[in-house]
């Protein structure tokens, strides 16, 4: 992809990829459903919400859209590569529906709200359109577009969480799961369509979190993530108790459940990160040493334009804060390279404070102008591609020295390590995750052991992206 590179590290359900669910019993449901979802993780974790609306309708899942009734793309809007790619697999939907007239194609998500008339009307790609806090209304939807009505409904909630709704656990492991703790963005980044598409912030019920991470565990899951557009921004305030729940009190709750739960959470804004979450963190061995921390950009002007509402030094000083802390937390990143106005000596300023910050891994860009922005609106795109492409490029290999650097840092050290799978490359070696959300590889040996156990391994090697050790 020209727009985002990813570290292999990183699990399955990435940004720009396609996500389809189990194969269901084709004798037990009449209905069936196909699902896929591209963008953040908050958009898998919606998937998996749908997916239990349409379970209590009588529907199943299905890996093969070609004998799916139902057929729907949970989209992503921040990077125009994205929405590319959903407009090409919908047109290829287009042409299976010649073939089969009564099957439904739906979009949900952020493309939802912002393309609806051009996806119902002019392109005629599908007929049922639903935004990110309207999914309760799908069976209502799904009979309207069934009898040749075209279904919208992209009405944002200032109350939506979801937060009675039992996700059905999508491909999943059996080991990791994402737990949605609030929905929604006030921070009005200027590059950012997320204000706009899926609404303000709202936190969920704390009680409900609890419960759905203790059914997890009891599940047998041994790791959950905390999901939020800002976790820092939680704050739930209930009826029945007069002090407030802030993100580092569900933390803690949370991390409370078991000792052999381990709890992460993504993704923090930098100006929100308390100190009471960095202890919180510190306190308990099972709140995993790790934050996703974006950076955007190294620049105090262009952040000042991006609206990140923190400067160069202050950043600094945050991860300062972070080592002071938890000297061993890993850090990762988000950077947009050639963002409005950006000059070559403030582009090696982000350079330079990716080198200070020596990330882990880092989700990297170059800007990709979002109709409807207040950047969009403010700012004039000035950077010649090329040059956003060479900066990016700069970027790039300069984390993968970081991420090397960083790896490399870890032979030697004995690591305690989650295992969740079979190494995609051999059948003969485990795949599993530090506290720091590096992947570590390494033999089974003749240990009796299986996904969900803890096992310490002592680190020999590395690549860029993994860490390679044995048991001990």
């Amino acid at each position: 992809m020209q727009e985002l590179l990813i570290d292999k590290q990183h699990d399955e359900k990435r940004q720009g990829e396609a996500y389809a669910p189990f194969q269901s019993d084709a004798n037990t449901y009449k209905r069936h459903f196909y699902i896929e979802s591209y963008g953040c993780q908050m958009n898998f974790s919606d998937s998996e919400i749908v997916a239990s609306i349409l379970y209590d309708q009588g529907y199943g899942a299905t890996r093969n859209f070609e004998e799916a009734d139902l057929i729907l793309l949970n989209t992503c809007s921040i990077r125009e590569k994205a929405e590319q790619t959903v407009r090409k697999r919908l047109s290829e939907f287009k042409k299976l529906k010649k073939a089969k007239p009564a099957m439904l194609v739906g979009v949900l998500g952020c493309m939802a709200e912002r393309l609806k008339a051009k996806f119902l009307e002019e392109e005629k790609l599908v007929d049922i359109v639903v935004g990110p806090d309207a999914y309760r209304t799908l069976p209502d939807l799904i009979a309207e577009a069934g009898g040749g009505q075209k279904a919208v409904n992209v009405l944002l909630s200032r109350e939506e969480t979801y937060a009675d709704i039992a996700p059905v656990r999508l491909n999943s492991n059996g080991i990791t799961a994402f737990v949605s703790i609030m929905r929604g963005c006030n921070n009005m980044c200027s590059f950012c369509v997320v204000p706009f598409t899926r609404g303000r912030e709202r936190s969920r019920d704390a009680a409900s979190i609890l419960h759905e991470c203790q059914e997890l565990f009891d599940a047998g899951y041994k790791e959950v993530t905390l999901l939020g557009q800002n976790v820092d921004s939680y704050y739930y305030i209930s009826d029945s108790e007069p002090k407030p729940v802030t993100f580092a009190n569900l933390l803690e709750m949370v991390a409370l459940i078991s000792p052999d739960l381990r709890v992460r959470f993504s993704t923090s804004h930098p100006k929100d990160i308390t100190d009471d979450v960095l202890h919180t963190m510190a306190k308990h061995e099972n709140i995993c040493k790790y934050i996703h921390l974006p950076l955007q950009s190294g620049s105090t002007r262009v952040l000042q334009l991006m609206n990140r509402n923190y400067t160069r030094e202050w950043y600094m000083a945050k991860v300062d804060r972070i080592r002071e802390i938890m000297p061993d937390c890993g850090i990762s990143s988000d950077i947009i390279a050639g963002f409005c106005t950006e000059t070559e000596d403030e582009h090696k300023d982000t350079v330079s404070l990716m080198e200070y910050a020596g990330y882990d891994m880092s989700y990297m860009f170059f800007y990709s102008e979002r109709p409807g922005t207040l950047a969009q609106r403010r700012y004039q795109d000035d950077i010649p591609e090329d040059v956003k492409k060479r900066r990016l490029q700069e970027i790039v290999e300069t984390q993968n020295r970081l991420s090397l650097q960083s790896n490399k840092k870890d032979i030697g050290k004995t690591v305690r390590v989650l295992i969740e799978a079979n190494s995609r490359r051999s059948e003969e070696a485990w795949m599993g995750r530090n506290s720091q959300n590096k992947v570590v590889i390494f033999p089974k040996e003749s240990f009796d052991l299986k996904p969900g156990d803890y096992v310490n391994v002592r680190i020999a090697d590395c690549s860029q992206a993994t860490l390679f050790g044995s048991i001990v």
